[in-house]
C-alpha cells in the first residue's frame, strides 16, 4: 500500500488516504454515466419534437440529426457535483461561491444556446449574453489579473478576462464543424486541466468541475464520433467553452508580460489556433471573417488530404494533447503526473472509438438486413449539419464549410 500511495502523491494527491480523490474520480464516473446513459433516450426524444437538423440539399445527413446533445453534458456534469457535494461537503466551503458563479454562467449559455439552436437568436444578442456571464465570473473574483504596473491594470484585467472567455466560448463553438471534434478537444482538455489544478489547493473548484466535464465529454463522445447520431450543438459548445476557458484562468493567472498567458492558451491551443488562422486568412482576402464561409478551418484542410473524419479529429486530439503535456510541464506538473494523464487520455479514448466503431458496425448490419437493397452509407455528418454561429455575424455563417459542399 505505501507503494500506492507514494505514487499517487507523486501524480499531485497530497492526501492519499483521504477522500477528496475518491470524489474526483466518482465525479468524472457519474459525469460520463448519467450523460452516455441519457443521450439515446434525448435523441429519441429530440427527433420526436423536432429538435433536430433537418435533411437539406446543403448537408450530408440523410435523416434528422438530433442537436440537443448538449443538455445530456450538461445534466451529467450537475448530477456528478451534486454527487461531490455528498460525498464531500467540506471541499465546497472555499469554493462554494466560484463554482455556483461558473455553473450560473454556464446555465444561462446552454439556455441561450439551446434556443439558438432551434429557434434562432441575433447574434449580437448572444454577444451581450456572453459579454455578461463573463463580467460574472470577475463579480466573484474569477479574472486573469494585469499587473504592468500602469493606474489602468484594473480595467485591464476586466478586458482580458472578458476577451479571453469571449473568445474561448466561440472558438470551442467553431470547432463543433466535425463529428467528435470538440467533444474529444473538450475531454483531453478537461483532463490536462484537472491534473494542473490538483497541483494546488486553490484549485479546488476547478478541480472538481473539470472531472464532471471531462467525464461528460466523455460519455457524449461515445455517440458522437463519426458516424455521430447526436451533435452537442451551440447548447453544448458554449457550455463546454465557458466552463473550460473559465476554468483554466482559476487560481492565480497573473499577466505581467505578453507572454504570460501562453501556459493557459497552450491548453486550449488547437481551438486558438484555428479560429485566429481562419479569421487572419480572411481579413488577408478581404472578406468579412465572421460572415463568410470557407472551407479553412484545420479539419477542413485534413479532409482535404483524403483523411476522413475520423482520422482528422484523432490528429486533432493529438495535437491536443501534445500541446496539453507542454501547457501540464510549464504549469510546473511532475512527470509522473503528465505521463499518467497521457496513458489515461489515450486509453479511455482508444477505447471509446473502438467501442463506437463496433456498435457503427453493428447498426450497419442490421441496417442492411433490413433493406439489402439500399445503400449502407454513414447517414450523419456534424460538420455539414453544424452552422458554426459567430456571435457576431449573420445565421448560417460557416455553413459552407463543410468540404463536400
Amino acid at each position: 500500500m505505501d507503494i500506492i500511495f507514494d505514487y499517487m502523491r507523486s501524480i499531485g494527491i497530497s492526501d492519499p488516504r483521504g477522500t477528496g480523490w475518491l470524489s474526483v474520480v466518482l465525479t468524472f464516473i457519474l459525469g460520463w454515466g448519467v450523460t452516455h446513459r441519457f443521450i439515446p433516450k434525448l435523441r429519441s426524444f429530440s427527433i420526436k419534437v423536432g429538435w433536430a437538423d433537418q435533411p437539406n440539399q446543403r448537408r450530408l445527413n440523410r435523416e434528422p440529426l438530433p442537436n440537443a446533445g448538449g443538455l445530456a453534458i450538461y445534466a451529467g456534469v450537475i448530477a456528478a457535483l451534486i454527487l461531490a457535494a455528498c460525498l464531500s461537503p467540506m471541499v465546497w466551503d472555499d469554493v462554494l461561491v466560484q463554482i455556483l458563479a461558473i455553473l450560473l454562467g454556464a446555465s444561462i449559455l446552454v439556455l441561450v444556446g439551446f434556443i439558438d439552436d432551434q429557434f434562432g437568436l441575433p447574434p449580437l444578442f448572444r454577444l451581450v449574453v456572453q459579454i455578461l456571464v463573463s463580467l460574472l465570473l470577475v463579480v466573484v473574483g474569477i479574472t486573469i489579473k494585469v499587473t504592468l504596473g500602469t493606474p489602468i491594470d484594473g480595467t485591464l484585467s476586466v478586458l482580458a478576462t472578458v476577451f479571453w472567455i469571449v473568445g474561448i466560448t466561440n472558438a470551442v463553438n467553431l470547432m463543433d464543424g466535425m463529428d467528435g471534434l470538440a467533444g474529444g478537444i473538450s475531454f483531453i482538455t478537461g483532463m490536462s486541466l484537472l491534473a494542473a489544478s490538483a497541483q494546488f489547493r486553490d484549485r479546488a473548484a476547478a478541480t472538481l468541475i473539470l472531472s464532471a466535464v471531462s467525464g461528460s465529454s466523455l460519455g457524449f463522445l461515445r455517440h458522437n464520433y463519426h458516424p455521430s447520431r447526436i451533435i452537442m450543438g451551440d447548447a453544448g459548445a458554449y457550455f463546454l467553452g465557458y466552463v473550460l476557458a473559465a476554468t483554466s484562468i482559476l487560481g492565480s493567472v497573473k499577466v505581467t508580460t505578453i507572454f504570460s498567458l501562453v501556459p493557459t492558451a497552450m491548453f486550449l491551443l488547437v481551438p486558438v489556433v484555428d479560429t485566429t488562422q481562419v479569421i487572419v486568412r480572411r481579413v488577408m482576402a478581404g472578406k468579412n471573417p465572421l460572415s463568410t464561409p470557407g472551407k479553412d478551418h484545420l479539419h477542413h484542410g485534413l479532409m482535404s488530404w483524403g483523411l476522413s473524419q475520423g482520422h482528422s479529429a484523432i490528429i486533432l486530439w493529438g495535437v491536443t494533447l501534445a500541446a496539453d503535456m507542454v501547457a501540464m510541464q510549464m504549469q510546473g506538473a511532475s512527470s509522473m503526473a503528465i505521463g499518467t494523464v497521457a496513458i489515461g487520455v489515450v486509453a479511455l479514448l482508444t477505447f471509446t472509438v473502438k467501442w463506437r466503431n463496433a456498435a457503427a458496425r453493428q447498426q450497419k448490419g442490421q441496417m442492411q438486413i433490413a433493406h439489402p437493397l439500399e445503400e449502407s452509407e454513414p447517414k450523419t455528418s456534424n460538420d455539414a449539419s453544424k452552422l458554426a454561429k459567430s456571435p457576431i455575424g449573420e445565421k448560417g455563417d460557416f455553413a459552407a464549410d463543410d468540404p463536400k459542399n
